[in-house]
């Protein structure tokens, strides 16, 4: 049974989300501060986090920072707070998914099935990509650059592998949402692809201004170039 850490104040969709998690068959647990949040993440052992972005007592943004120092685990903010800035802010500190309020339950069921397959899948395959210096160990679900562990989100460890599978090939926005969510494309839209990609070329390419490996195709989509 997968365990699901919620961080959220909101009584009425404390009391929603947790009818739906528990009956998706999930464990549930929740706090509804920061303090309350850092001791139960001290004290146990969760498969994924669903965090607000507001709480009285601080920002899920923080929390996601310290989660971020020591742990890899999928992080998806549920949040109100839907202008650009907080998006990718949230993104870039390492969260793995960014829903904004109202959503519709089937959609958040879908990506947190999506997000936790694709961390299981991972773990279960003992091959590995290699090339541009870049290496994936498939069973360690981990990416080297020169020999050095890059740190990845699990979405940019997907995108990671799903380009270096396809070395050469041009791929299309909806093909990438397609295998990156494994439900409908329209679920992520074009801007947070975006997002995905220009922090993965801040983590793997030398110069992410001029990208030599990860590249666009005007019009087109991305693809992945094989220098060495």
């Amino acid at each position: 049974m997968d365990k699901i850490f919620l961080l959220e104040d909101d009584l009425s969709l404390i009391n929603g989300l947790s009818f739906t998690f528990q009956k998706q068959g999930f464990e549930l647990e929740i706090a509804r501060t920061i303090r309350e949040a850092d001791t139960l993440w001290a004290d146990g052992k969760y498969d994924l986090l669903v965090l607000d972005v507001s709480l009285p007592d601080g920002s899920g943004f923080d929390f996601c920072k310290r989660v971020r120092q020591i742990s890899k685990v999928p992080i998806i903010f549920l949040t109100a707070s839907d202008e650009e800035i907080n998006i990718i802010m949230g993104l870039d500190i390492g969260a793995d998914d960014y829903i904004t309020k109202p959503f519709k339950l089937g959609v958040l069921n879908s990506r947190i099935n999506a997000l936790l397959r694709r961390v299981k899948d991972f773990g279960q395959t003992d091959d590995k990509l290699e090339s541009n210096g870049i290496k994936v160990l498939l069973l360690q679900g981990q990416a080297y650059k020169n020999g050095q562990l890059l740190e990845l989100t699990a979405a940019e460890y997907k995108l990671l592998c799903l380009f270096m599978r396809n070395p050469g090939m041009v791929l299309s926005k909806e093909q990438i949402l397609d295998n990156l969510w494994d439900c409908e494309g329209n679920y992520v839209d074009n801007n947070t692809l975006t997002v995905y990609i220009r922090r993965l070329r801040m983590k793997i390419e030398d110069n992410p201004g001029v990208p030599q490996m990860l590249l666009t195709v005007r019009r087109m989509g991305y693809k992945w170039n094989v220098v060495c």
